[in-house]
């Protein structure tokens, strides 16, 4: 099946919508099987929507009130580009960080390559140095 990139983006969107209202079994269905996720510090793609969940509940476990705003998002070919802001309040243990209740704000530069109508791999550079700065137990300046 050809994907052309409005439907694409359409498919993009309503995943970060299932991701944003916390129904990662919806998200997780818009994954192919076989699905890879290639994350800033692991060598090899992680593999499979399992793995992906369990990524998703952690930041979901940590910000349970976390907002997503797609700040620009465009697709070429099988190929989608997004830059997204995420904003959210530190309400659970986050990377091994308790709670701090701050609120925390930073952005992150995604690439999806979608397979038919799926997403089949993601690229994703969280600015994770931002977020663990927010939550550290040193209060930001």
């Amino acid at each position: 099946m050809n994907m052309t990139p409005e439907k694409n983006l359409a498919l993009m969107h309503t995943a970060y919508n299932a991701l944003q209202s916390g129904d990662l079994d919806a998200a997780a269905e818009m994954l192919t099987e076989n699905f890879l996720a290639n994350v800033p510090g692991i060598p090899d793609p992680l593999r499979g929507r399992e793995v992906w969940k369990l990524g998703a509940q952690s930041m979901l476990e940590g910000f349970p009130d976390l907002q997503i705003q797609v700040e620009d998002m465009f697709g070429v070919d099988d190929k989608v580009a997004v830059r997204v802001h995420f904003r959210g309040t530190h309400q659970g243990t986050f990377q091994g960080i308790w709670a701090t209740q701050r609120p925390v704000s930073f952005r992150s530069i995604e690439l999806y390559r979608l397979e038919g109508d799926k997403i089949a791999e993601e690229w994703v550079a969280p600015d994770l140095m931002s977020l663990l700065q927010q939550i550290s137990a040193a209060p930001a300046h």
